[in-house]
């Protein structure tokens, strides 16, 4: 059995350790080949998603002497850890050198990324060259070290990790649900989609959350309400209030949810996973979890569905209460930023908007001209939003009503919803245009 094997999906990432570790497993089968032994691994990626775990099972299965590292001393003490380490590794027939949360050693930023502690590691990784020394750091961001560090010939090969997601996401929630005792009404698969994205650390930490909810209550086994309610509580940083007296404002909340949710499954069926407005305590009023697809970092389309996604709260209140939305405030700021990247970052609306270079001051006109399109393309993805609910409003006003009378609708609920619509309209007009 590996070591890899305690790892629960990332099967590129183990495929590709797995192949590095190999080299110092046998060396001698690569020699024969003319390879020289590579010099390291940088595992970048979010805190909590499981790479120092990783590194220790790359450890073990190399079977190598290895020395970790981890910022625990003043600076100039650090520094001296950091050489005398290495001196230790280059004492051994085959060692490995762990730099755990490396770009932590030092508080640089971009313009500055020259810290002795990454002079030293760097330095320190040159003298090991002739040398069968291997390094293997783990680092959340790479913007605040060195280039020259982090280059081939000192990083052989940089592997990034994200949140795990599809298989990964249900094989994760499966494996912390079998630690506990559950209710056979848990759905895995709904609850995988409610918490796609989230750190490993964070998964646990909800499993645990609704583990304890359960035993306050008096219960020997997690239901799926337990770990609902985690969820809002540790993800959706939306905590259930003590007060459950009956809200006044509660259509408002429904109104305004189901705008988000309408316009979500119109333009990318399938995406919501929740939409709640439970009563809750502090400012959250409601929550609406939407799935986002993978190429959503590079997919223009996929941004600007989240634009107008942002934006059917507003729409939806404004259409049916005819008034101002006073709850939209963070919507509008995030719709804002996207635009804002469309126009300065990207110049998908010419050149003449660009974000100032190397800190330069830009011009007047610039500015006039970027606020002059934000503005216009958020007045335009605002009607687009309003189009859509108008258009689909027999399935906005049943997922309206049926937030108020059960106040929260998962995945499953709203795909009933929307085939209802669909049967409705069949029966009507002998078509179906949702």
């Amino acid at each position: 059995m590996s070591a890899f094997d305690r790892i629960i999906g990332y099967a590129a990432v183990k495929a590709e350790m797995e192949r590095f570790c190999d080299v110092l497993k046998n060396p001698d089968k690569y020699k024969k080949l003319g390879v020289t032994m590579p010099r390291g691994i940088l595992l970048e990626g979010e805190p909590g998603i499981g790479k120092t775990l990783m590194a220790k099972c790359f450890i073990e299965e190399s079977g190598c002497k290895s020395y970790l590292l981890r910022k625990n001393r003043p600076d100039g003490d650090f520094v001296n850890e950091i050489r005398s380490t290495f001196e230790k590794a280059r004492s051994e027939s085959r060692a490995i050198v762990f730099l755990d949360d490396m770009d932590k050693y030092a508080n640089e930023d971009p313009e500055h990324a020259d810290a002795e502690e990454y002079v030293a590691i760097q330095a320190c990784i040159d003298d090991c060259a002739d040398t069968e020394v291997f390094v293997i750091a783990t680092i959340n961001f790479r913007y605040c070290l060195p280039d020259s560090l982090i280059r081939a010939g000192r990083f052989d090969k940089v592997i990034f990790m994200r949140a795990p997601r599809g298989e990964d996401s249900r094989n994760i929630v499966k494996y912390y649900l079998s630690q506990k005792q559950v209710m056979g009404d848990v759905d895995i698969e709904e609850l995988a989609g409610l918490m796609e994205g989230n750190s490993c650390a964070e998964l646990e930490s909800v499993i645990n959350e609704a583990a304890i909810n359960a035993g306050f209550e008096g219960r020997e086994q997690i239901e799926q309400k337990d770990i609902l309610q985690a969820l809002y509580r540790m993800i959706f940083d939306a905590p259930k209030s003590i007060d459950e007296n009956e809200r006044k404002y509660l259509k408002n909340i429904a109104v305004h949810e189901a705008g988000h949710a309408v316009v979500s499954e119109v333009l990318e069926p399938g995406s919501v996973s929740l939409v709640s407005v439970v009563n809750y305590s502090g400012s959250t009023e409601g929550v609406t979890v939407i799935r986002k697809p993978d190429d959503f970092n590079i997919s223009m389309i996929a941004q600007e569905h989240e634009v107008i996604r942002k934006l059917g709260g507003k729409a939806a209140t404004e259409l049916i209460f005819g008034v101002g939305d006073t709850g939209c405030r963070c919507d509008i700021r995030d719709a804002i930023k996207i635009i804002t990247r469309f126009v300065s970052d990207y110049c998908f609306y010419g050149f003449n908007s660009f974000n100032s270079i190397n800190g330069e001051c830009e011009s007047d006109y610039i500015l006039e001209n970027r606020d002059r399109i934000i503005s216009e393309e958020l007045d335009k993805y605002y009607r687009q939003a309003k189009q859509i609910i108008i258009e689909n409003r027999e399935l906005f006003d049943i997922l309206t009503r049926e937030l108020i009378e059960r106040k929260t609708l998962t995945h499953k609920d709203i795909v009933a919803i929307k085939e209802k619509c669909i049967k409705n309209i069949e029966i009507t007009t002998g078509s179906c245009t949702i």
